[in-house]
């Protein structure tokens, strides 16, 4: 896998040291951290009771070379709404934050490292095997 992004789950589960997460991102050439990953986190942060700590160990990822913010351009709202007509067509929504995921994956040739099985739903969509 040479680029990868990580859901939310993925944050989690790294966060709390799984080693499934940390050996799939070292042997990865780009880290992006999706905006809306990273507004999900730190909402979390903000309604936990460590949001400082949090924080911290968050933006100290952000800073490590190979890691790059992955903002929503006008081509992930383009990928946003294929999939989202798609899944509505098929009668298979997920949360719309995945969707946006989703849509950023396939816009940058992303493989999405994730715990959820929703994923699934999004035809092209790369998803990490763990």
């Amino acid at each position: 896998m040479r680029k990868v992004i990580l859901d939310t789950n993925a944050f989690s589960a790294l966060f709390r040291g799984d080693e499934k997460v940390l050996k799939s991102i070292s042997r990865a050439q780009y880290v992006y951290v999706s905006a809306v990953a990273a507004g999900e986190l730190m909402a979390g942060f903000r309604g936990g009771a460590r949001y400082r700590e949090n924080m911290e160990i968050f933006e100290e990822f952000l800073s490590e070379p190979e890691v790059e913010f992955l903002p929503v351009t006008l081509e992930t709202c383009d990928y946003f709404a294929l999939i989202k007509n798609d899944l509505t067509r098929n009668g298979t929504p997920i949360p719309i934050n995945d969707v946006w995921l989703g849509a950023q994956c396939l816009e940058n040739g992303a493989v999405l490292i994730t715990y959820d099985r929703h994923f699934t739903h999004i035809p092209g969509l790369r998803l990490w095997s763990g």
